[in-house]
């Protein structure tokens, strides 16, 4: 696929790996549907490596609700210059990321097994935050946002439904710190199908005070193994 070579460049056998575990691995454990397996390119990874556009040189960045590492994996992959913390609560799903990131040799990732919400606080405030189907963008800019630094960016990857959520949701972004949501189009050009981001700029701290103690900054982990926060509850 010629977008795969173009966003993915001479880390493709990475990607063509990460592809080969979500349509094998991945199934079996749950975290990919059995019809995916054939659109796994352009449904997942092209879709999630086009975004990297949207992201600066050697950002910090976290994945929230990460499930199968989607967009986290693809970034990391796409891009070796970030840093990228998986935050994913359920066991079985940072299981396979600890195993993804052990053997593919991503020492830009590190998984953490922690809610988002549980996760302030805990991490350094990042760059980026990155999200893909985990909820809709009141609930997803509560728990993003503080993750952020002020000034830092949540990028939600949204679909047909992206106007509409921002039209219902832009007054709950304000009170939560966030600015104006916009609507971003990536690979323009070179996909069929654009990747639909909605992109909202943390403009103010709204953390309190006691959720700040103690951060710690998400590291590169060689090991893929996965550090524990609380017991994984239902949430992002």
């Amino acid at each position: 696929m010629p977008a795969a070579r173009t966003l993915f460049g001479a880390r493709l056998p990475l990607a063509t790996e990460y592809a080969r575990r979500l349509a094998t691995d991945g199934v079996v454990r749950g975290l990919i549907g059995p019809r995916e397996t054939e659109r796994i390119w352009d449904r997942h990874l092209v879709n999630c490596a086009a975004v990297a556009e949207l992201i600066a040189s050697e950002a910090s960045t976290a994945d929230v609700g990460s499930g199968a590492g989607l967009p986290g994996v693809v970034l990391a992959i796409a891009r070796p210059d970030l840093s990228v913390a998986l935050l994913e609560p359920l066991a079985r799903r940072t299981a396979f990321l600890s195993e993804v990131v052990a053997d593919l040799g991503l020492d830009n990732v590190e998984v953490v097994r922690v809610r988002a919400e549980d996760a302030v606080g805990k991490l350094a405030p990042v760059d980026v935050v990155t999200a893909r189907a985990v909820a809709a963008l009141d609930r997803l800019s509560a728990w993003c946002l503080p993750l952020a630094k002020v000034g830092g960016r949540l990028l939600a990857l949204k679909g047909a439904t992206a106007a509409d959520e921002v039209a219902a949701h832009r007054d709950a972004v304000a009170r939560l710190g966030g600015s104006e949501p916009v609507i971003r189009s990536c690979g323009q050009g070179l996909l069929p199908d654009p990747t639909t981001v909605v992109e909202v700029v943390r403009d103010r701290d709204l953390t309190p005070a006691s959720k700040r103690e103690r951060p710690e900054r998400p590291g590169r982990s060689r090991s893929g193994r996965s550090r524990s926060g609380s017991r994984p509850r239902r949430g992002a």
